[in-house]
């Protein structure tokens, strides 16, 4: 094995970075060179990204990553997933990409559900049914500016379209691309003849590598600013890298969550579940690295305590995350309990309004404090996370004795430990910056520094880690919690277990 020196451009809803690793032929070390913030903007009743000031500090990071190396031997850039871009044939944007919150897609899933029935849909991609899907975004793109995906050279997903501009390479890949709603989960390859269906272009559809392909090289006007680097698909979809990175020698009988704005909650199989019991608890099937496959769901993460920061900074109110954690205990525990997926939260304007909103609606006192705001999301993510857990591991059969967590989850010490006493599972948390981390695992796959997901997984497990074990008497009063919220919501998919 050679050292090599790599960028793991992440991408995520919030922020992004560029990080430097380095890599000596056993031990990975990551140093976060370039961090800036992820700021859509709002265009006459449209919400997009901002996708040309990311790509400024791509390069600014990248610039300083090469100042401090000298030279770079590859670049991977990975981010969210279902959102898009469409180029010419030379790179070039028809127009700024749309984000997955842009209310266009309102009433879409049923509209395709009316030209193709979901449970042949499932069937075919085994994703779950939600309208950012970009299934749902390109039929609402066709029908709100018609024409424009004939005019597309391709659709290219986010972390590919920099790829592109890094490159000039047109094609996807697959981890992402499993996200879209219309990848075939078991054959592989674009179902064009669902999408024909449903009316949308196919001929703009990109050709998908493996996570771990060259890809390309940096294009000759950046190379004095980036140097002449490969460039290499990793897992493209974040939590593809994330989950690639954990700190694990086994095969199975772990869950992870992969906690941010968004927190993925799983498990890994070597196959996707698209039973009927699945499509009825809405479970997702996205690709993973050595063509595993991430049995999960999607549950509104901190997305909540985001939007209420925000809320709180419109009254003159700034407060910092880990001032928020630390008012916790000033509120009383189980007080105050939501069900984060309820569609009251999907983008509301006020989301303080909508939490009390919520509350009233289920017979609970509404809530102003903020140590009441904070110590309410925080206890009903971990009931959601609850809940999942039972549901995918008893879909896939997989029977689990601990939990990973990664992303900004994991560095929330509280969270961890509520989670371990709600599960009575050791909660191990960490690396920190997984999803960089497992991008640049994934690039070292790329220059054959390493050849297995068992190659991969033992470099993660010599990278720091914590875990917290359950407290003893502290599980039934999170069993207690979870029947009380399944109460208050009259919702099945609530129910606690205690198994």
């Amino acid at each position: 094995m050679s050292a090599r020196s790599l960028a793991a451009v992440d991408l995520g809803a919030e922020s992004g970075r560029v990080m430097m690793a380095q890599f000596d032929g056993r031990r990975l070390r990551m140093q976060e060179m370039h961090r800036f913030p992820n700021r859509p903007v709002n265009v006459a009743g449209h919400r997009f990204w901002n996708i040309l000031s990311l790509w400024g500090e791509v390069l600014t990071g990248l610039a300083k990553i090469r100042h401090a190396v000298g030279a770079l031997d590859s670049i991977g850039v990975d981010a969210w997933g279902v959102d898009y871009g469409l180029v010419d044939a030379g790179g070039l944007l028809l127009g700024q990409p749309y984000h997955y919150r842009d209310e266009r897609t309102t009433g879409v899933i049923e509209a395709i559900a009316d030209v193709i029935p979901k449970a042949e849909l499932y069937t075919r991609t085994g994703i779950q049914f939600l309208p950012i899907n970009t299934i749902c975004q390109l039929y609402a793109h066709e029908r709100l500016r018609p024409g424009e995906l004939d005019r597309a050279d391709r659709m290219l997903m986010i972390p590919d379209l920099l790829h592109n501009w890094l490159s000039g390479s047109l094609v996807t890949e697959r981890t992402n691309a499993s996200t879209t709603q219309f990848w075939q989960a078991t054959a592989g390859g674009w179902a064009v003849d669902l999408l024909a269906r449903l009316g949308i272009p196919t001929a703009m559809l990109p050709a998908a590598v493996e996570p771990g392909q060259v890809i390309g090289t940096v294009r000759p006007e950046l190379r004095s600013t980036v140097g002449p680097a490969l460039v290499i698909a990793p897992a493209t979809h974040d939590t593809g890298s994330a989950v690639a990175a954990l700190p694990t020698t086994r095969s199975g009988g772990w869950a992870y969550i992969s906690s941010g704005t968004w927190s993925l909650v799983g498990v890994e199989l070597d196959h996707p579940v698209v039973t009927d019991e699945a499509l009825a608890a809405n479970c997702t099937n996205e690709g993973g690295v050595f063509q595993t496959t991430r049995l999960l769901k999607n549950v509104t993460g901190m997305w909540l305590l985001e939007q209420c920061r925000v809320a709180w900074a419109g009254t003159g109110q700034r407060v910092s995350y880990d001032s928020l954690l630390s008012q916790i205990d000033e509120a009383e525990s189980f007080a105050a309990l939501i069900n984060p997926d309820d569609p009251l939260f999907w983008a509301p304007p006020d989301m303080l309004a909508a939490i009390n909103e919520f509350l009233s609606t289920h017979g609970q006192r509404p809530i102003q404090a903020q140590s009441e705001v904070v110590r309410c999301i925080l206890e009903s993510l971990v009931l959601r996370y609850c809940n999942v857990l039972a549901t995918v591991t008893r879909l896939s059969d997989s029977p689990i004795d601990r939990v990973h967590i990664v992303g900004g989850g994991a560095r929330n010490t509280r969270l961890c430990q509520w989670l371990a006493d709600a599960l009575d599972l050791p909660v191990i948390a960490g690396p920190n910056e997984a999803t960089a981390r497992g991008n640049a695992l994934m690039q070292l796959v790329g220059l054959r520094e390493l050849g297995s997901l068992q190659e991969v997984r033992a470099v993660g497990t010599v990278t720091a880690s914590r875990q917290s074990l359950p407290r003893s008497g502290e599980h039934s009063k999170w069993v207690e919690a979870r029947q009380r919220l399944e109460e208050l919501s009259g919702d099945g998919s609530l129910k606690a277990s205690t198994g």
